[in-house]
């Protein structure tokens, strides 16, 4: 996988609490480009931060319904990957580059 791909596949970590409970239970959670497969962000994973990547769970998280100017609109959904790596490793989502 060529690195323009792999940088397209993971946008960004997601940050929440949620992730933050799941990552002591090694996993993570990215948002990923809406035509990524899990295939491609296993391979995305495993190159950019040299791990093993165990499973991979894809969602696509629907925006909300928004109120603007007494319209009704849309935000933006998101796909995100669920990603859990084998024991003993770690990925650290919050360092600053």
């Amino acid at each position: 996988m060529n690195n323009e791909r792999i940088l397209n596949t993971l946008r960004a970590p997601h940050i929440s609490e949620k992730a933050a409970r799941l990552a002591e239970s090694n996993q993570y959670v990215f948002v990923v480009a809406p035509e990524a497969t899990k295939a491609d962000v296993r391979a995305a994973v495993e190159q950019m931060f040299d791990v093993k990547v165990e499973q991979v769970n894809l969602v696509n998280a629907k925006g909300k319904v928004k109120s603007f100017r007494f319209r009704a609109g849309n935000r933006q959904g998101k796909r995100k990957a669920y990603v859990r790596l084998a024991e003993g490793q770690t990925i650290d989502v919050s360092a600053k580059a």
